[in-house]
């Protein structure tokens, strides 16, 4: 399995600002005039040497995940990060329409959600869309946040093909390929994803809390985190942070990696 990350941010997409953008340019060109660059590959290969916190941006999208395996896709949430993503695959089947795509879904607040109008996929007749979630009205909340009242084009008149899964328990798309959800604290629930392939596990906790009164329960999740490869957790607060949001539905990341420890 391979994983990719594109959106990484709660609550709403934040382009980076003109004053970090030029103070990150500063501190190129401060490395830069040290250089004796003298044509495009010299530039290539200094730009390769710059630290990622130079040379890549993060966390300007909101949720989106994808695993892929082998020539199958499963997206994991649809914030703004969906955008690129379906940038990227209409390049491939789906921009021929003959791509198959799973989308799953962990919960509905709108930064999971707020990227599928976008999704260029969804408009392309010919691709067959399926979306999985263990809530029983997923296909009512996706139409109605394209209502007309505050989107030009309805949902239900996208012109791909959209199948809806309610998930109950194990979930196989394909051979070989174990899907299993996992119920979190969040207000209006949400759910973890746990990806089972070729031996590797991975799972996808984003939107829980788990605060100071979950260290004595910890062992109630363990069955399900036990044993991953790759765990994505929520740690959104600093833990002075996470007294003052007791019931926000977010954990410290003091609190995260303590429980991740636990259930390796």
């Amino acid at each position: 399995m391979i994983i990719k990350l594109y959106g990484v941010r709660g609550s709403l997409p934040a382009p980076m600002l003109n004053r970090d953008f030029r103070l990150r340019l500063k501190d190129v060109l401060t490395i830069a005039v040290e250089q004796n660059l003298k044509s495009m590959a010299d530039i290539d290969s200094f730009i390769d040497s710059l630290p990622d916190y130079l040379s890549f941006t993060t966390g300007g999208d909101t949720t989106c995940v994808t695993v892929k395996r082998d020539d199958e896709l499963f997206i994991l949430d649809a914030g703004t990060g969906i955008r690129a993503l379906g940038d990227e695959l209409l390049h491939g089947p789906a921009g021929q329409g003959k791509a198959v795509i799973h989308l799953l879904f962990t919960h509905t607040h709108w930064d999971h959600i707020q990227g599928i109008p976008f999704f260029k996929p969804l408009y392309i007749p010919g691709n067959e869309i399926h979306f999985y979630s263990p809530l029983p009205d997923l296909e009512e909340r996706l139409a109605y946040q394209t209502d007309d009242r505050f989107f030009p084009m309805p949902f239900h008149q996208t012109a791909s093909t959209k199948v809806f899964h309610q998930i109950k328990g194990e979930l196989q798309i394909s051979h070989g390929l174990r899907i299993d959800t996992h119920p979190l604290k969040h207000p209006g629930g949400s759910f973890a994803y746990r990806f089972r392939s070729d031996g590797k596990t991975f799972i996808f906790a984003t939107d829980v809390e788990f605060n100071g009164d979950d260290l004595l329960n910890r062992n109630d999740h363990l069955d399900f985190f036990h044993d991953a490869d790759l765990l994505i957790l929520d740690a959104q607060y600093t833990l002075d942070e996470s007294f003052m949001k007791i019931d926000w539905g977010h954990t410290s990341y003091s609190m995260a990696v303590n429980c991740a420890v636990h259930w390796r």
